[in-house]
Formats: C-alpha cells, structure tokens, sequence
C-alpha cells in the first residue's frame, strides 16, 4: 500500500496548493501509540492554556495581578486594540483553531510555537483525503481537517486572507471550496462588512494595510459580528511559552490552570525567558541560566548557547521562522548583536529566549525528482490542528508532518522539505 508520483501528482488541483511546492513521499509518517495518544489528547490542555493566559493577561489589566504581565504583551500595540481585547464583552472570545508547532525529540515532544492564524489548514486536508484514499487510517480522518474547519464558521462565511499571507491563498481556497456551504475567500484589503461571519487569515501586526480592521474588530466586540480568530492579540504572543517559566507567576499558573493541564503543558514547552534588560539585584540570577544579567548571556560561549532567541509577537518577522535565531549556529559576535538588539527592543517589541530542543532523526522514503525512491534522513515539526465548536468541544483534526533535511536547524515548509499526513502504528 503506497502512493505513486503519478497518483500524487494527478490528484493536485489546478495551480497546486501553495507557493514553492514541497517533495512528496508515497507513505505518511508513521507515530508511535504512545505519540499518537499524546497528540490525540492535546487539544483540551492546549485550550485550557489559552483561556489561562486571557484570564491572566485580563486580570493583570484590571489591577487584580501586578500590571507589568499586561503591559508587557500591550508594548509595541496601537492603544485602540489593546483597549478592545479587555473589554468585558470579549471575555469569552478566544481562539477557535489550535495549532501546535512541536518538534519531535528523543525525548517526546518540544513546543515552539502555539498558533492561532495556522497556516496549512488545506494542505492537511488535501494530504488526510489522498493518503486516506490509498488505504492508510490517517490521524483525524480522511475529512477530519475539511469538518473541522466547517465548525469554525457553521453558517458559512468569509476568509479573509491578506497579501502579507498570499502563499496561502490557493489552499484556502481549495479549502473554501471543499467546505462548500457560502464560504468564500475574500481579500482582506478590499472587503466590507456584509453580515457574513469571519475567519480572519491575516496577522494583526498587519492592521494598518486593511481599511476595514479596525472596524471587523469593534463590531465583534459589540457582537454585531462574528469574527475569529477574535482580536485578541496578546494571545497570539510567543510570551506566553516563556511567562509559563516566569517564576513569580508559578503560584498563579498553579491557581488558573488545573495540575494535569498545567503538567502537560510545561512537559512539552521548553524553558524560556523574557528578554528583559532590567538589572537584577546583585545576588539574584536568572533561573536555569545562572547568571545575573542579558550582558552574560550575551557573552555565552558556543557550548553555553544551545539556546533560541525569537521576537515575540506583533512583527512581520514574528512568523515563518523569520526572527528565529539558534545560538549555537550563530558566531560570538552574531549572538551578541542579536542579544543587545532583543534589549534593546524590549519597550517596543519583547523578545523570548528558550532552551534549544534538538530534533530526533528519523528515516523516510521520499520521491526525488527523476521519480526514484530514496530514503531521507530528516527532522520533524509535527502540527496537530485542534478545532473547538460552538459547545466549547476541542477535537483534533488531523496533523501535518514537516520532514526537513538533517542539516537544517529551523523546520517549516521549504522546498527541501517533505509535508505528510499521519498514522499510528
């Protein structure tokens, strides 16, 4: 049972799916039981995080929690919308699509990123309806992906995807088109408000470039609107894996979120700090990395910095693994420019660090471009999409497999790489 070229290649719609194209392979990832009944069990924990980081950022706000936690995911924000996000009347807004970036590891799972304006959405579909097709029990169901994405807008609706995400535009598409019942994808830029619900595939850093933003995000707040992913821009903020570690707020985890969610969590996020360049009392030191200040990390030596150095949120490089940068590949005198240049940043653009997780190497069999069969020796970022309906059930979906080449320390979907659906053993 497997794939050729030929059925993979004949069953890609006019145009493709995505700008730059992928390799393909004729079988998908195969997952462990165990990895598998992880992934499974994900979604409701990851969804607890996220109505714990809104109910923290939102009482932070209101003086019930020391004001630095919301002043710190506000910096870099127009006043209008963090205004918007702490109104009462969003307080039950959150997001409705959950994707994890995770990187498989010796030792489990590594969290980088947990996003709420996916991209992938369509590939994963596509990839679940082929390989199901052939006969493999994809995780999620060979239209998992298809009636997940349903859910998100029940009643039909628009897509709005912006120019800053058009590599995107042909799968959503497809998508919309799958979906079927009135959804339709429509250019953020151009679109006025018709009384459809809205799921908005633009980034909120990018608000300026679309006329009618600032308006889809008060007629939500007055729910004269359905839009989501909801104008909450705090929680689509890198800071939150690092604050997870933040020590004065363990109390405050351990009050919010239930101990096993709480467990799970912290079990798949790595260590991670908040880049800031305040000076810490002279016996104080910042946790895990022992030192008293930026200025020594900043002097690390190679061996000391398997560590990763990412802007946080509200960016144009904050997606896409554009301002990722890993230590230990980078030279002495990179890394402190780029540890000085994250100081510097912090009123205005917080910077994260966390701890470097190294990617297990695994095997697969990949097609080359003669149409030959070879075995790939790879790294892989596996994305689990959770889609929460309307009586608050998060379910998965289905899940995209990123196989890069070996060599390659950041994982997203290159030419190089490999996308695959997945299966359990």
């Amino acid at each position: 049972m497997s794939l050729s070229l030929e059925q993979i290649t004949a069953a890609m719609p006019e145009g493709g799916l995505f700008d730059g194209g992928w390799k393909f392979s004729p079988e998908p990832l195969r997952l462990t039981k165990a990895e598998g009944r992880f992934i499974t069990s994900l979604g409701h924990p990851l969804a607890h995080f996220q109505q714990a980081c809104d109910e923290l950022y939102r009482r932070s706000a209101a003086g019930k929690l020391p004001g630095w936690i919301a002043a710190l995911l506000d910096a870099g924000k127009p006043g209008w919308m963090a205004d918007l996000q702490k109104k009462v009347e969003t307080r039950t807004n959150l997001p409705r699509v959950i994707r994890p970036d995770l990187i498989l590891t010796e030792g489990g799972f590594a969290l980088t990123e947990l996003d709420s304006v996916p991209g992938g959405i369509g590939i994963t579909a596509w990839l679940s309806r082929l390989y199901a097709d052939a006969g493999y029990p994809v995780l999620g169901g060979r239209d998992g992906m298809i009636a997940g994405f349903s859910s998100v807008l029940p009643e039909g609706g628009a897509v709005l995807l912006s120019e800053e995400s058009a590599d995107y535009r042909r799968e959503m598409q497809w998508l919309a088109g799958e979906a079927g019942g009135g959804r339709t994808v429509e250019a953020a830029e151009n679109y006025l408000p018709d009384g459809r619900a809205v799921y908005r595939f633009f980034e909120w850093f990018d608000w300026q470039a679309i006329p009618e933003a600032r308006r889809l995000a008060e007629l939500a707040a007055a729910g004269e609107l359905s839009l989501t992913p909801p104008c909450k821009p705090h929680l689509e903020d890198k800071l939150w894996i690092a604050l997870l570690w933040t020590p004065a707020l363990k109390p405050v985890w351990e009050r919010t979120l239930r101990g096993s969610h709480l467990a799970r969590v912290r079990e798949i996020v790595p260590t991670g700090w908040v880049v800031d360049p305040a000076p810490l009392p002279p016996q104080a030191a910042l946790p895990v990395l022992g030192v008293n200040s930026w200025e020594e990390v900043a002097g690390f030596s190679q061996k000391q910095r398997r560590l990763v150095l990412k802007i946080s949120g509200f960016h144009e490089t904050a997606w896409g693994s554009r301002g990722v940068h890993i230590g230990h590949d980078l030279s002495q005198a990179e890394w402190s420019e780029r540890v000085h240049g994250a100081m510097a940043d912090f009123e205005s653009q917080p910077w994260i660090m966390q701890e470097f997780r190294e990617g297990r190497l695994v095997e697969h069999p990949v097609y080359q471009d003669d149409g030959s069969v070879a075995m790939m020796r790879g790294r892989v970022r596996l994305c689990p999409y959770f889609f929460t309906d309307d009586q608050g059930h998060t379910a998965l979906a289905g899940a995209l497999a990123t196989l890069a080449p070996a060599d390659k320390k950041k994982i997203h979907g290159m030419r190089d790489a490999v996308l695959l659906p997945c299966v359990i053993e």
